[in-house]
Order: structure tokens, then sequence, then C-alpha cells
């Protein structure tokens, strides 16, 4: 028997399965060549996930991290999900609403940005309870560090591709 299962963070099944979740997006120009990373902790055991695209904005970047770290759960959560982008923090929690009832449309009845990953990201947290929690971005947060570290990755691997 392992310790986790001694210790009362995941061996009883009664115990709720709770996974933290760290984000980010980067762009080099924007838009430009990008790259998202997320890391996802869960009794201790940590996953980092991170990718690329050739031609991308920053705000596609951030919401493909929590997108990506969400469609890689196996199963229904409760999920901690920080990111530095108050574009989807304040997109998820609050903007969705009125963009969906208004048919997608901002108020003032532009097309909403980015909808086909909104509507993903919406999607992807249905099977999920999430709290979305911002935290401030280059602040020495360790986690928002390394995720942006990843992200980062995420560009250089979309660079080197391009270089062949």
């Amino acid at each position: 028997m392992t310790d986790a299962a001694n210790n009362g963070t995941g061996g009883d099944k009664g115990a709720p399965k709770i996974v933290d979740i760290f984000t980010d997006g980067a762009c080099s120009g924007n838009p430009g060549p990008g790259g998202w990373g997320a890391i996802l902790r869960y009794n201790g055991v940590e996953k980092e996930l991170y990718g690329g695209e050739p031609a991308t904005t920053n705000n596609r970047m951030e919401l493909m991290a929590a997108i990506q770290a969400l469609e890689a759960l196996k199963r229904p959560m409760e999920v901690r999900l920080y990111t530095d982008s108050e574009y989807v923090k304040n997109g998820i929690t609050q903007w969705i609403h009125g963009w969906k009832a208004r048919g997608w449309k901002t108020a003032d009845k532009k097309p909403v940005k980015n909808e086909d990953l909104w509507r993903r990201l919406d999607e992807a947290k249905r099977q999920h309870r999430i709290e979305f929690h911002w935290v401030r971005g280059h602040a020495g947060h360790p986690e928002n560090e390394r995720a942006d570290a990843l992200a980062r990755q995420g560009v250089a691997d979309v660079r080197q591709a391009a270089r062949g």
C-alpha cells in the first residue's frame, strides 16, 4: 500500500478527487508563433503538457493551455485552475453567459473573438467542478513560472520545426 493510500489524500474512495492545474500561454509576436503550457497536480503527482502553433495569438494560447489541461483529465474531477490570463478567467466565468445568450456576439453585436476555443473550453469544463483562479504573471508564483517555461518551450519547438 502506498503512502497516499494511507494518509487520507487518495486512498479513501470518499475523498474528493481534486486536481490543481496551472496554465500559461506565450506568443512571439501577436500574432506569431505561440505556445501553451500546463501543469496538472493530483495527489502529489504532476504531469506537464505543452504545445504550440506556428501562427496564433497570446489569447488563443492562454485558452489552449486550459483546454488541453481539462481535456487531459480522464474522469470528472474537482478542479482548481490557475491562470495569469484575466481574459480566460473572466471570459469563462462571466462573459460567456452573455455571449451565448446573444448568439456568440459581444455586447456591441460583434462576433466573439476565438469563439471556436471558447466553445471548446466551455465543453471541456462541463464534466468537472471547476474554480478558476487568477494569479499575477511573472510575479514569482512557482507553478505559473513553470507553466510559462513550458509555453515558451512550445514556441521554441514550433520555431525549430519551421526551420526544418
